[in-house]
């Protein structure tokens, strides 16, 4: 005997809210359906006032203490205490959940052409569907569960990989930038070609390596050659006149640099000295206004007032004269005082001068030391730029080799696919085969077969819904080269007997053998629903109508049924009775061979 499976653990039922819809694959009814979430129930829940459920809606709901049942208050039959929902008022409904499991679903996911139960989409699919789509954890891109891990592993511009060198973790869009600043990554020498140079190691190679060229000394100058260190020597030896004539220009040029500073000092030494020539020309004026002046009684001192030093004869001259008599004296010392001036202001210019060139020098040092600066920095930009035009060779390389790997997998994943649906027809080609071995299992050849239905309750219930009101048989036949016949059974009734007996058809299939046949079928039927404690089979026996079309030889795959519409009734088999017995029924058809 069949025994049923477990259902999923109980860990699972506070966790989720009902079944989506739209994996039912037969109609939707209102009773299967969460009263909260209004999706198929998942493990319902009967509350007092006789609304279901799912586990997860209904612990959700009165989390935060008794509520009112919202169906209640719709259906406008809310009464208290009956529809207030609180902890320990509802109970798992097991048949519902029964029922609800036993459904036929589909999955929700499209390309997917998985089906079975309920009870199998919970416990073997859900969550595992490989056509389910979800977000990278890195990313948040949305791919499908069979693709992540190649997303993750190749696609994810997340994604962190280790670098192959150095051993150190990056992330994929920071590729470029740690290839850069690797100390391990693998250099070439541009001079002895030497391959597989760690970064790190790189400048203490190139300050060794003879066959490195490095710029000429005289670069600073005017020299653009690159020579090799070895050669260097050799280089400025032959290279001598040109490396002077360079230098020569170079000097040159910063005299003209100089001179192009000079005037400026000069303009202001000029300035200085017009000023001075002024001064000079008032003082001159002073003294020829003075010595145009009538003469008088001499003043007592004058003698002394003439030995007197130049500056007091500057100072005398300054200042008014305190006696026309007394002029004549200062005239002849104010004049003589004046002669080195010019040889003063001279060296005092000259002073001004030095001082200006003193600077200019000075200026004209920090330019050099700047040019040479500038210098060292135009070969490390054109080492980096031929790193980069490297890096740049190379990662086009990649690139393309990138393009041929995505094309091989584009080309194999295609090849994948194929091969998929391909094994998708075989597998349906598998069922079906398998179903026909079933039923020549169960196939007789002897006009007697015996017809087991497990799980009578729920296709009972199938039946008054509905969804499956009739169940055919598999085919049993009088011999081998016989008959071929079929019972067709409703469990709820049909015509006459509908939702009051339980009808049972016989029904005439074509066979292979039917043009060997007498025609019309005229051998005597026996239906019977077992006892199973072998006390008192419900019987029923009939002669076929060989007038009727039902028994004529079938030109389509099967005749119209007939049999007993009021074969047993319902009220036996739903009391307490011995034919059905583990939710199983035992039908049995017996045909007369009688003549055959």
């Amino acid at each position: 005997m069949a025994t049923q499976e477990p259902s999923p653990p109980s860990s699972m039922e506070n966790n989720k809210p009902g079944f989506p819809r739209k994996i039912l694959a037969n109609k939707l009814e209102d009773k299967h359906l969460c009263n909260c979430c209004h999706n198929i129930l998942r493990r319902p829940y009967q509350a007092q006032c006789g609304h279901r459920f799912c586990s997860y809606c209904f612990n959700r709901t009165v989390s935060n203490g008794p509520q009112k049942c919202n169906a209640c208050i719709k259906e406008e039959i809310f009464e208290e205490p009956t529809s207030i929902l609180k902890q320990g008022c509802a109970f798992p409904d097991n048949a519902a959940r029964r029922e609800v499991e036993n459904l036929s679903a589909v999955c929700i996911h499209e390309s997917c052409t998985w089906t079975g139960s309920i009870k199998e989409y919970e416990v073997n699919h859900e969550g595992k569907c490989e056509f389910m789509i979800i977000p990278c954890p890195s990313c948040k891109e949305r791919v499908r569960l069979s693709e992540q891990e190649r997303h993750s592993e190749r696609e994810c511009p997340e994604r962190t990989l280790n670098c192959k060198y150095c051993k150190e973790p990056f992330h994929f869009k920071n590729i470029k930038a740690h290839d850069e600043i690797c100390p391990k990554y693998p250099m070439i020498c541009e001079g002895c070609a030497k391959k597989k140079i760690p970064r790190e190691k790189y400048v203490d190679h190139i300050k060794f390596c003879s066959k490195f060229r490095t710029p000429c000394r005289f670069h600073v100058v005017g020299c653009d050659m690159s020579v090799e260190k070895e050669k260097i020597h050799d280089h400025e030896r032959a290279c001598a006149y040109e490396h002077l004539n360079l230098l020569l220009h170079y000097i040159m040029g910063m005299k003209v640099s100089m001179e192009g500073l000079q005037p400026q000092g000069l303009e202001l030494a000029g300035h200085k000295l017009v000023e001075l020539h002024q001064s000079l020309r008032e003082l001159e004026a002073r003294v020829s206004l003075l010595s145009h002046t009538p003469s008088g009684p001499p003043v007592q001192g004058a003698a002394s007032s003439s030995s007197s030093s130049s500056s007091g004869a500057l100072a005398s001259a300054s200042a008014p004269p305190p006696h026309p008599s007394s002029a004549l004296a200062p005239v002849l010392t104010v004049s003589t005082s004046f002669t080195p001036l010019p040889s003063s202001v001279g060296a005092a210019l000259e002073l001004q001068l030095h001082s200006e060139k003193t600077k200019v020098a000075e200026l004209g040092r920090r330019c050099i030391d700047l040019e040479v600066k500038a210098g060292t920095f135009e070969n490390v930009v054109c080492v980096l730029n031929r790193e980069v035009e490297r890096f740049a060779t190379t990662m086009e390389a990649s690139n393309r080799q990138h393009r041929l790997d995505q094309d091989k997998i584009e080309a194999l994943s295609n090849k994948v696919r194929q091969l998929e649906r391909t094994v998708g027809l075989k597998d349906l080609t598998v069922a079906e085969i398998e179903g026909r071995l079933r039923e020549m299992a169960a196939t007789t050849f002897d006009g007697v077969f015996v017809w087991r239905i497990s799980d009578f309750t729920k296709k009972r219930q199938d039946a008054i819904a509905g969804r499956a009101p009739a169940m055919f048989s598999p085919a049993f036949y009088t011999s081998k080269y016989g008959y071929k016949m079929c019972l067709r059974i409703y469990l709820n009734g049909d015509g006459t007997g509908r939702s009051s007996h339980l009808s049972l058809f016989f029904v005439v299939m074509r066979g292979l053998s039917d043009a060997l046949l007498k025609w019309p079928f005229n051998q005597k039927v026996t239906l019977m629903l077992l006892d199973q404690s072998n006390r008192e089979h419900i019987i029923d026996a009939f002669r076929p109508d060989v007038t009727s079309s039902s028994f004529q030889r079938p030109v389509s795959e099967m005749n119209i049924a007939s049999g007993c519409p009021l074969f047993c009734p319902l009220a036996k088999l739903d009391s307490k009775n011995s034919y059905i017995r583990d939710d199983t029924i035992f039908i049995k058809a017996i045909v007369d061979l009688t003549g055959l």
